[in-house]
């Protein structure tokens, strides 16, 4: 009960400190006339009333946790990473929220396929392997999602959502054609209309980046599901550190 209540004081004070900070970035986005900066912290505090949201429309129960988790990685990906530059200044920021996203995606859909199998109104009775496969695929299939938005906004809004990635060699048939596959490997400068980018390398613009995300997005999902299943074999013992990342039918 003790650590209930500290874990619940802990999610009210981040909240607290995360929604003013986004309001601080808002209100100074405006006074200087960054109006997509502040529509992207308009859109981070809409995102931060989804878990009680949800709470409430499906009458489920959040872990304090994985709210915690979920307001900081909005915080992270958006303000931090987009506004503030993050991604540029720490080069693995990327890399950790899609990892993160892979987990808490996948703690989210193991919790809503365990809520149902749990339930005796509905015919279910999956097998723990059931459970954390449908848990993996809703993990990776919210991370494929992402990407295409990404993709998507680069492709038709002329965005950079799929960051650039420096690369030293390639390999390639459309170069060459019927002759077989050409290699070209020791790239020291992309040219583009004779004019250097002065990268030290061929500038690859998102197939990179996005299987890179693909990838720890997976690294997330495969680490919540191995525990999800032992969870799932002995559920009276050793629960505790899972439990603070799935959802739980509303009492």
């Amino acid at each position: 009960m003790k650590n209930g209540v500290i874990k619940k004081r802990v999610r009210t004070a981040v909240y607290f400190v995360i929604r003013g900070a986004t309001v601080g970035v808002l209100l100074h986005s405006i006074y200087r006339g960054k109006w997509e900066n502040a529509m992207t912290c308009l859109l981070t505090l809409g995102l931060m009333f989804i878990p009680s949201f949800a709470e409430r429309r499906l009458k489920i129960t959040l872990p304090c946790t994985l709210e915690i988790m979920m307001v900081c990685f909005v915080f992270a990906a958006n303000i931090l990473g987009e506004i503030s530059s993050f991604y540029e200044k720490i080069p693995s920021l990327d890399t950790i929220l899609h990892t993160i996203n892979g987990f808490i995606c996948a703690g989210v859909g193991f919790g809503l396929i365990d809520i149902l199998n749990e339930n005796k109104r509905v015919k279910m009775n999956l097998s723990p392997i059931f459970v954390v496969l449908f848990s993996f695929c809703f993990s990776m299939t919210a991370g494929t999602v992402w990407e295409f938005f990404e993709f998507g906004m680069d492709y038709f809004f002329g965005g950079d959502m799929q960051k650039d990635t420096v690369i030293n060699d390639l390999r390639s048939y459309t170069l060459v054609g019927h002759l077989g596959t050409m290699s070209v490997d020791n790239i020291k400068d992309t040219a583009v209309n004779g004019q250097s980018l002065g990268v030290n390398g061929y500038l690859d613009i998102g197939l990179y980046d996005t299987m890179k995300d693909l990838f720890v997005n997976f690294i997330g999902a495969l680490v919540f599901n191995v525990a999800g299943c032992f969870y799932l074999k002995g559920r009276k013992k050793h629960t505790e550190f899972i439990e603070n990342f799935i959802p739980t039918k509303l009492e």
